[in-house]
């Protein structure tokens, strides 16, 4: 008993309290769930917070919660089909249930994991993952269940099969957005901002003047800077990336030059007793000190110029681009294509953000941030 928890004590709660109060939808409801089915979603659910308290490894009980939970979520969204905003107080009391089980799951995976020492990739990947999918569980319960309009917020099914049925659509916008203007801004804004941190760390001219003037591009709304590139630069992706370029150029430009101030004061010294020159110290001890605050910039301009391309679109773009596929279908209405092209760019940006911090892993392994983990 020492392993029973209060999430599958609660569950059991639920469950036993659905149970009495059945069925799981309304009477006026098109497809009831039959009676069989109902005692199955119960059954497993039950049995899985009631063996959960046997005394087990942790490796088991997180099986067997991890079954009962999936398994009976993924059985009431099964019997939901066809009967949206008909779902009755016992459909989500069992939600609930099974929302506490996977809760409880990933606490022992957690315990498998710092058993293991955190060496098995699955198991870190996993918890992130659970994680994800009862936020996708919660989103479809709420909208189906609860009979929620479809304009306001459609289901994440609705979104899985409009993504499925528009991908010819949705590569081209991916092309033109990300692999047109985001690359090619992101390269130029960053590289650019770097060579003149540079400038500016051997010209104490350029760093007096051009932090405090970044500071106020910095501040400056893209909404107001985007019509003007588009009016520069015309309507293709050269305008947006050139909106890009003004967004990751500032955050570049300053955290080099606070990077290429971090070495410490006895590092320096010791490079001139060795009669080291500006660009020895710089190549062998000052820029490898910076590699932490020039990846943090990577990773603040990766997501900054996807959101800097997406908005630009809004005001001129040939007929392809994330943004205007976002502007022109929010105008008709099809917020599923809406959502599609959010979920998009939200997987984009993190395997955007992903690469650029798995290129931190590898170049900065000897930083403490990187050795602890």
């Amino acid at each position: 008993m020492k392993h029973a928890t209060w999430q599958a004590l609660i569950a059991l709660i639920l469950t036993a309290a659905a149970f009495v109060s059945l069925p799981l939808f309304a009477a006026t409801a098109p497809r009831p769930a039959s009676e069989g089915a109902t005692a199955i979603i119960v059954i497993l659910i039950a049995a899985s917070a009631l063996i959960s308290f046997i005394p087990q490894s942790a490796t088991s009980r997180a099986t067997v919660l991890f079954i009962g939970a999936h398994g009976g979520a993924w059985m009431l969204l099964s019997a939901l089909r066809g009967n949206e905003g008909m779902a009755a107080r016992p459909f989500f009391l069992l939600i609930a249930a099974c929302w506490l089980l996977a809760w409880r799951s990933v606490s022992e995976i957690v315990e498998v994991r710092t058993r293991s020492r955190g060496s098995d990739t699955a198991l870190r990947l996993l918890v992130p993952a659970i994680f994800g999918a009862w936020i996708l569980i919660l989103w479809e319960t709420a909208t189906r269940g609860a009979g929620i309009p479809f304009v306001l917020l459609p289901p994440p099914s609705a979104i899985g099969a409009r993504i499925i049925g528009s991908l010819t659509i949705l590569g081209d916008d991916v092309r033109q957005t990300i692999f047109k203007a985001v690359l090619a801004g992101y390269v130029i804004g960053c590289g650019s901002g770097f060579i003149v941190a540079i400038l500016a760390d051997r010209v104490a001219f350029l760093r007096r003047g051009l932090l405090p003037i970044g500071n106020m591009v910095s501040a400056l709304p893209m909404i107001g800077v985007a019509p003007i590139m588009v009016m520069w630069f015309g309507f293709d992706w050269q305008s947006k990336a050139a909106v890009v370029v003004i967004m990751t150029f500032f955050p570049m430009l300053v955290n080099t030059v606070a990077g290429l101030a971090a070495s410490g004061a006895m590092e320096r010294d010791l490079m001139q007793t060795y009669a080291s020159s500006y660009w020895q110290t710089l190549l062998k001890l000052r820029l490898p000190a910076a590699m932490p605050f020039i990846f943090n910039a990577l990773k603040i301009n990766s997501t900054l110029a996807l959101i800097g391309a997406i908005v630009a679109e809004f005001f001129g773009t040939p007929i392809v681009g994330m943004g205007f596929r976002i502007s022109t279908e929010i105008g008709r209405m099809n917020v599923d294509m809406v959502w599609a092209e959010i979920a998009v760019a939200a997987l984009a940006g993190s395997i955007f953000y992903g690469v650029v911090a798995l290129a931190e892993r590898a170049v900065t392994f000897w930083h403490p941030s990187i050795r602890g983990g």
